[in-house]
């Protein structure tokens, strides 16, 4: 993985420097920086290394690669970013068998690239993976329960504590009801028995 090394006495400027030099834009990249004793007399300098992140996907990609071609199956990708967030689609010609009971294997791969980005990088890189259409499908149904619930919770006035999710599926809940009139939500309980529990305002 290719990266843009410079010295400076501020990170600002140094980044922009790297930014002009290279014609890339603050979005295009990830980057780290850190103090270095420069020279004598010089004090400390700010050394800031700059990713792409075109090239942190690559990379991620071919991680991915390796491992699904090692468990039998053929696999492609789709690469899109929505909200600083990246997420690369996986298209194999056995689907179940990635995503894993309840997503579990999708969700270890996940967690498996983001380590290596951060061993690799030293940064913490937002990546969502999905297989097809899977999360998207799950977001979806998700979303639907938790506007049904509230609107029986804003008629009824009484709480209803949903099933035990993920962080990630706990977050989907939250931001749907953001502005949802007549309830709020709030987590409740200990991982991996934690939940939205959906009470009227």
């Amino acid at each position: 993985m290719e990266k843009i090394i410079k010295n400076g006495k501020e990170t600002e400027l140094v980044l922009e420097e790297i930014l002009t030099e290279n014609n890339l834009t603050k979005d295009e990249i990830v980057y780290t920086s850190h103090d270095k004793k420069g020279k004598l007399f010089q004090g400390t300098l700010k050394e800031v290394t700059v990713y792409k992140k075109t090239d942190i996907n690559d990379a991620i990609k071919e991680f991915l690669k390796e491992i699904i071609e090692n468990m039998g199956l053929e696999v492609s990708f789709e690469t899109t970013t929505k909200d600083e967030r990246t997420t690369i689609k996986m298209y194999s010609n056995n689907n179940p068998i990635i995503i894993g009971k309840n997503g579990h294997t999708l969700k270890a791969l996940e967690n498996l690239v983001k380590q290596k980005i951060q061993n690799d990088t030293g940064i913490f890189y937002k990546i969502n993976l999905d297989v097809s259409n899977y999360k998207e499908k799950i977001q979806k149904s998700i979303e639907r329960l938790a506007k049904n619930t509230a609107r029986e919770v804003a008629k009824t006035k009484i709480p209803v504590a949903l099933d035990n999710m993920t962080s990630y599926e706990r977050r989907i809940v939250h931001n749907v009801l953001t502005d949802f009139k007549g309830v709020k939500t709030e987590s409740e309980g200990e991982e991996p028995n934690r939940h939205v529990v959906i009470k009227p305002e």
